[in-house]
């Protein structure tokens, strides 16, 4: 039985770009497998897997889905993944847990280099893929058939793959619409039937000459890699199907190769011949498991979460991969015990009592446990290491706070667990500024984040940019005096001191020390005299708090019964408030270094972007590991990156991306500080 779960399970992951049609494929392959019995659609908002009230809002996906159907006495474990670019976390995350990915696109030239982060992710994990070329109705056919304008679609492909792409299919057009295809293994022609199985037809004559064409080419891309399929084509022997099918599943399990489908998923076109390939030629989980576990007990159950969902009905869900042994309802993992195991078909679940390596399911009540986590069944205390997804740098944030006070103590909570659910999600509790700061992907994400604490938690939020954490320095030196008396019955209050206030090179900080002689201030007051000087700095004359400076006690006088550390401290501060106006006080922006990458076309238009947002241009090289793609590195004021991604993203077709950290202050120029100070600073 245990072997059987192994050998005859699929994990596929569905990917692509926006608007591809991945929720329709699924829905098909659902539909024709008998998971479902009516297809849902987008528009209506009844798909399996786009459930979530976020995602029906906005008609796409929000975070990926899993849907488990049998098909031929397989199981398939289907993951739908957003296409959004802000939502690749989710992604990245699912695709280390499957055997094979299906990458939708749109028969659409200009918009393949939107595939290009996605096929490098995949190639960079050895991760098997197919493409599924979706909604073939839009090309372009005439009375030589569809093969020009899918040929196009296949050299754009082409450029942003490094591995070679196999045609699996040959369209067959009718008038100016695709009506079928060629199977280039069995050489069988097939119409097309909307929402049911292709028929068989002969060969087109007219066809012919194509067709032999795109199989040799399909033969001679697998003896590239088939030393014996090399020799039989050279001696021109016609090699059996069945080899065929063994070079394409040995070498699409190698990640050798990307076999290319067609169809349009909304009609179920296409859509049995791929899933019958996924059956004969995906690699089975096994050969996936021997790929990552590296030296790992073999006596040991061990999975890896995927996902974390907080359901209204079943509470927390941990979807995890199965990568060895058995998983059985009320196991301990992590010192934790499992609450239930189920199959998923979206929001529905099907229990399980028992899976086995190879599976992916949802488990129960996994409290403490988050998304990546590696769960063993000893209790945890063999640890055991498996790759994780790289965690995304956050590049938008928004401030946010609880329309009613009283939730401030909830939003804590939520936000824990709200980033469990998503972990290209951040937060902080700004230092500074004193804001709370929701960081993520873009706009939609944190959109999409703070309907989730509405809907799921009663968190109606208040949202803002956040502020800048502006500085302050000083340009002059200045002496300065400060006097505090006090007198209200019985002991008064009485500290006087005299300050040399001196600006420092940046970046030295802060520094206090004293040439008191003879006792003027006795030692005893000399910290309560820091301490106001330090107090002060938090908000400089201009607003902001103090940088770079340096502040000396000279000078004073005390009172044997009235002073005290406190009255020292007062007097401090008021002669800070005195000195430091006279010292020329000047504000400081915080400027990032950031590395920016897209596709090299796009070079010129990342240098201005830079440029006309108050950047400083570093230079450019040609980014490692990836082929027609620069990484532009250069200084920028945090005041110019809020919207910094967005603008990125609409100049580079979605897929530019950066890095970026803190480096230094700089002096904000004059006319903008004036603007600055007139807006948030004291004024």
């Amino acid at each position: 039985m245990r072997e059987k779960a192994i050998t005859t399970t699929r994990n596929v992951a569905i990917v692509g770009p926006y608007s591809s049609g991945k929720t329709s494929l699924l829905e098909s392959l659902l539909f024709v497998t008998g998971a479902i019995s009516r297809k849902g659609n987008i528009k209506e908002g009844n798909t399996v897997s786009d459930s979530a009230a976020e995602a029906r809002a906005r008609k796409m996906s929000v975070e990926i889905a899993a849907a488990s159907t049998e098909y031929q006495d397989i199981r398939f474990n289907f993951i739908d993944c957003p296409g959004s670019i802000e939502f690749t976390q989710e992604t990245y995350n699912a695709l280390v847990g499957v055997d094979a990915a299906v990458v939708v696109c749109e028969p659409t030239s200009d918009r393949v280099l939107t595939l290009a982060p996605l096929f490098k992710f995949l190639d960079d994990w050895e991760i098997p893929h197919l493409v599924f070329i979706n909604k073939i109705g839009r090309l372009t056919c005439n009375s030589g058939g569809c093969g020009t304008p899918y040929r196009e679609v296949l050299d754009a492909l082409k450029s942003v793959s490094t591995r070679p792409l196999i045609l699996h299919q040959y369209p067959i057009g009718k008038g100016e619409e695709p009506i079928g295809f060629i199977d280039l293994v069995t050489e069988q022609a097939f119409l097309y039937h909307e929402n049911a199985p292709a028929d068989p037809v002969p060969l087109p004559e007219s066809l012919q000459d194509q067709e032999q064409a795109a199989r040799a080419e399909m033969l001679e891309t697998l003896a590239d890699f088939d030393d014996h399929l090399l020799e039989e084509l050279l001696e021109e022997i016609e090699p059996p199907q069945d080899e065929i099918i063994k070079d394409l599943k040995m070498e699409l399990g190698a990640d050798l190769i990307v076999p290319v489908f067609m169809g349009i998923a909304e009609k179920d076109y296409g859509v049995r011949h791929l899933i019958d390939a996924l059956l004969r030629e995906a690699p089975a989980p096994e050969s996936t498991a021997k790929r990552r576990l590296n030296n790992v007990d073999s006596s040991l159950t061990v999975a890896q979460v995927l996902k974390t969902y907080y359901t209204p009905q079943g509470g927390k869900l941990s979807l995890a991969r199965v990568w060895q042994g058995t998983l059985t309802d009320g196991m301990s993992l992590n010192g934790v015990r499992a609450g239930g195991l189920y199959h998923m078909l979206g929001q529905q679940h099907q229990s399980a009592h028992e899976v086995s390596a190879g599976d992916i399911v949802a488990i129960g009540r996994l409290e403490e446990i988050k998304t990546s986590d590696i769960l063993v069944s000893n209790g945890g205390k063999s640890k055991v290491e498996l790759p994780k997804a790289e965690a995304l740098a956050p590049v938008y944030a928004l401030a946010i706070a609880p329309e009613k006070r009283k939730d401030e103590v909830k939003l804590s909570g939520a936000l824990t667990k709200l980033l469990e659910e998503d972990p290209s999600l951040a937060w902080e509790q700004h230092g500074d500024t004193n804001e709370i700061i929701l960081w993520g992907q873009g706009d939609i994400h944190l959109k999409v984040a703070l309907d989730r604490l509405k809907r799921k938690y009663n968190l109606p939020m208040t949202t803002q940019l956040p502020q800048v954490p502006y500085k302050e320095t000083i340009r002059k030196t200045a002496t300065s005096h400060g006097r505090y008396k006090h007198q209200s019955g019985g002991h008064g209050q009485f500290g006087d001191v005299y300050l040399d206030i001196k600006p420092l090179d940046r970046g030295e900080g802060f520094d206090f020390s004293d040439t008191i002689v003879g006792g003027v201030v006795p030692k005893q007051y000399i910290p309560g005299v820091e301490t106001g000087v330090r107090e002060y700095l938090t908000h400089g004359p201009l607003g902001f708090p103090v940088v770079d400076v340096a502040v000396t006690l000279t000078n004073g006088s005390y009172h044997s019964v009235d002073s005290s550390e406190q009255a020292f401290k007062q007097a401090a501060r008021l002669a800070m408030t005195d000195g430091m106006p006279k010292c020329q006080p000047v504000l400081l922006e915080p400027i990032m270094v950031i590395e920016v990458c897209a596709p090299t076309e796009f070079t010129s238009k990342v240098l201005q972007l830079v440029t006309g947002r108050r950047g400083q241009i570093l230079g450019y090289e040609a980014l490692t590991d990836w082929s027609g793609w620069d990484c532009v590195s250069g200084y920028l004021p945090q005041a110019e990156m809020h919207d910094f991604i967005v603008e990125l993203r609409s100049l580079t077709l979605g897929i530019g991306f950066f890095n970026w950290k803190y480096d230094h202050l700089q002096e904000v120029p004059g006319k903008l500080a004036k603007t600055v100070l007139a807006t948030v600073g004291n004024s």
